[in-house]
């Protein structure tokens, strides 16, 4: 294989993410082939002119042939179903994943001897949708995709890694699995629990509250349509890192009720939010380009840069 020549990738779970990613890899010269559990999902697949089977044995094979990079795709409760087949089919190959917590996968990629060809992978992006029919190739462009950049790390199959998710038209954040867990609580996982939660008060108010509900409430309650097992399968496998960021939200929460029923006054609440939400539309974007895979302390380099905000654009 020439340097110029993409090596191929195989992507095992073809819902939102998985299908997002073949999709997406096809359309940037790679050869992409995946697997679907679901015999009815790889056939929307197939229909659709992309190369995927329901036999995972048979998939695997075709992986370790290849020399392919291994995508996992599944919910966080498939997937040491999933590694273990991998250990027993495709034990060489490097091996990646989009689950959306990063320390219970490396923890699961350890226990089935697979530490050493494995970077943990995370494309900040998706949809209330799922499934193949919600596959979108361009879902990740404009996209930041958490990279990991945690001790052992080997610098192969994280140039692989990273180089997917560039060509798939993201931007890379490195950073180590425990970091990472710890930050999605905040902007993703605790989202959903609040979606929920106000879906549920809203809808308390009968017809006349739904009926008059608009834009606030659409849009804070957006990815409460997501299916309710999914949710929990992203949230609960992060559950003390949630845990945390409940606690610290319920007590903002509770100063702010204390302030509303004593004072008559939201101002600290309003104020705090306000600049919050400006810290996050204001905030920059730097590019990464004196730190190259397998340098003297790389990792770390890497794993500081990202804290400080850095992102790759090119390996």
């Amino acid at each position: 294989m020439t340097r110029d020549q993409k090596a191929p990738v195989c992507v095992l779970g073809t819902g939102l993410i998985g299908g997002s990613l073949l999709r997406a890899a096809a359309a940037a010269g790679y050869t992409a082939f995946g697997y679907n559990r679901s015999q009815p999902g790889a056939a929307a697949a197939r229909a659709d002119g992309f190369d995927v089977d329901d036999e995972l044995p048979a998939v695997l094979g075709r992986a370790a042939r290849a020399d392919a990079l291994i995508v996992v795709a599944v919910p966080m409760p498939a997937v040491d179903h999933i590694l273990a087949s991998v250990a027993t089919f495709a034990p060489e190959c490097m091996l990646t994943d989009v689950v959306s917590v990063k320390a219970p996968v490396a923890a699961a990629v350890r226990d089935h001897g697979l530490a050493a060809r494995y970077v943990g992978g995370h494309p900040m992006a998706g949809t209330s949708e799922s499934g193949w029919a919600a596959t979108d190739p361009d879902l990740f462009r404009g996209a930041v995709w958490a990279v990991g950049v945690d001790p052992g790390t080997h610098a192969d199959p994280w140039r692989r890694v990273a180089a997917l998710a560039l060509d798939c038209g993201s931007v890379v954040v490195p950073v180590a699995a425990e970091e990472h867990d710890r930050a999605v609580a905040r902007i993703s996982h605790l989202p959903h629990v609040l979606a929920e939660a106000l879906a549920v008060t809203g809808a308390g108010g009968g017809p006349l509250a739904l009926g008059l509900a608009a834009g606030s409430f659409r849009d804070g309650t957006r990815v409460a349509a997501t299916a309710p097992d999914l949710v929990r399968a992203i949230c609960e496998p992060n559950r003390d890192a949630l845990l945390a960021v409940l606690e610290e939200t319920l007590t903002v929460l509770g100063a702010a009720s204390d302030a509303l029923r004593e004072d008559s006054s939201l101002a600290d609440l309003t104020q705090a939010g306000h600049d919050a939400r400006n810290d996050y539309e204001t905030a920059q974007r730097w590019e990464i380009t004196d730190v190259r895979p397998g340098d003297h302390d790389w990792l770390e380099r890497l794993r500081e840069a990202g804290q400080r905000g850095g992102v790759i654009t090119a390996v």
